[in-house]
């Protein structure tokens, strides 16, 4: 333990002396390490971020919620390509059907129906062309996340029937109503007055990539809804969620049995059908991202190695201004592990200087970023090991070859050079 420390003190000793002696070089030198260390922790911070921010949407989604539609969210068992056209002959799902598998599945918690659309949305002056709305059933709740921040949420009698009355997404309130309370307030919904019940909560500018985008939504009960469009022509989504002691293969076999049943499908009919979980979206969401993290690699590699030839060329040149001392040392007992040790302290010393400059970057970026544009950007303790753990990798491979050189040098002739 001892030797440890005398071989750090001794290499930060070095290492600070070699920084000092030719600025300019140290510099050039490190900014390879800075630059490398700086790409592949931005990446990462970014992806980071970036995955964080759509896990916290698709657990919006529920993970034990499936969505019955026209179109699957991955390719189906036995298909090679996406079939548009063929997806888009499939029937839209009815309100018979959602009433089926309220009634008769028994492994469901909660049933619910949505259809969306976009609707010119006015009160007073104010105005919003193209809103978007959903007509939802009274289990909507039960099946999706609705928070509501002011007022209430549809009542029984209001979500069964063809009430017209609203709840306001927080930015839609905000751009409809300003500075005015809009509980009470009648709208204008494709000119149909719309008394307005509750604000859903703030989601949030910050969510730069949302699937429930709350903020700009408007929610109306379904009955109503189906006045202003005909839910035919829109292709309503069925929201199904699991009973928590349902096992979910019997949960969707269930599912599709019910659906093939009202839809009299033939046992050699295909289904005409797709049940999409969101756990294909998460499956998808790690694939995309751990694309983007190898090329994060890739990118960032070419940067490291350039700094790992800087970090060498620094230790090169201090092997041979040192030589003289270095005979000293090994005239004076020195053995040849300790001179090797030395040098690689010194070379992970200097390449964890410039991982260091490269990570205050990251952060002094991250924190830029999060207050400038409202996106949480947040350098972990992760990122932070991973950026260390790099730059003293590459110091090490980097200095190995000039440590080896200084540790087998004859003590003789080291002392005599010149």
């Amino acid at each position: 333990m001892i030797i440890f420390f005398k071989l750090l003190r001794e290499s930060l000793g070095f290492a600070t002396t070699s920084v000092k002696a030719d600025k300019m070089r140290t510099f050039l030198s490190l900014l390879g390490v800075t630059i490398g260390i700086f790409s592949i922790v931005a990446v990462f911070t970014t992806i980071d971020s970036l995955k964080g921010n759509i896990s916290r949407s698709l657990s919006a989604l529920g993970s034990d919620v499936v969505y019955i539609m026209k179109f699957p969210w991955q390719l189906e068992e036995g298909e090679t390509e996406f079939k548009h056209w063929e997806y888009r002959q499939r029937p839209s799902n009815t309100y018979e059907e959602f009433l089926n598998l309220q009634q008769y599945a028994t492994t469901a918690e909660a049933v619910a129906l949505s259809v969306d659309f976009s609707k010119e949305v006015k009160f007073g002056r104010n105005s919003i062309s193209s809103a978007v709305i959903s007509g939802v059933t009274a289990d909507w709740s039960a099946v999706s996340t609705v928070k509501i921040g002011t007022g209430r949420y549809f009542s029984q009698l209001e979500a069964n029937g063809a009430h017209s009355v609203a709840i306001l997404g927080y930015g839609i309130a905000e751009e409809l109503f300003q500075d005015e309370d809009p509980l009470g307030k009648v709208i204008k919904i494709d000119g149909n007055n719309t008394r307005v019940i509750g604000v859903m909560e703030e989601e949030g500018s910050g969510e730069m990539i949302s699937l429930n985008a709350s903020d700009q939504l408007i929610l109306v009960p379904y009955h109503y809804a189906c006045t202003m469009v005909d839910p035919r022509l829109m292709g309503p989504t069925i929201v199904v969620k699991k009973k928590t002691v349902a096992d979910n293969d019997e949960f969707i076999s269930e599912i599709r049995v019910i659906l093939r049943n009202a839809r009299r499908l033939k046992p050699t009919q295909k289904d005409n059908f797709s049940i999409n979980e969101v756990s294909v979206l998460q499956d998808v969401t790690n694939q995309i991202f751990g694309t983007i993290a190898t090329v994060g690699w890739i990118i960032g590699g070419f940067s490291i190695l350039i700094g790992g030839f800087g970090v060498a060329n620094i230790m090169f040149v201090s092997v041979k201004e040192r030589t003289n001392i270095i005979g000293i040392q090994k005239a004076l007992g020195a053995k040849n592990y300790f001179i090797l040790t030395q040098f690689l302290f010194e070379a992970a010393l200097l390449a964890i200087l410039g991982g260091l400059v490269g990570l205050l970057i990251v952060f002094i970026g991250a924190e830029t970023v999060s207050r400038v544009y409202d996106f949480q950007m947040t350098l972990t303790l992760g990122n932070i090991l991973r950026g260390v753990i790099v730059s003293t990798a590459i110091g090490l491979v980097a200095g190995i070859l000039p440590a080896y050189m200084a540790a087998h040098l004859n003590p003789v002739v080291a002392i005599n050079a010149k």
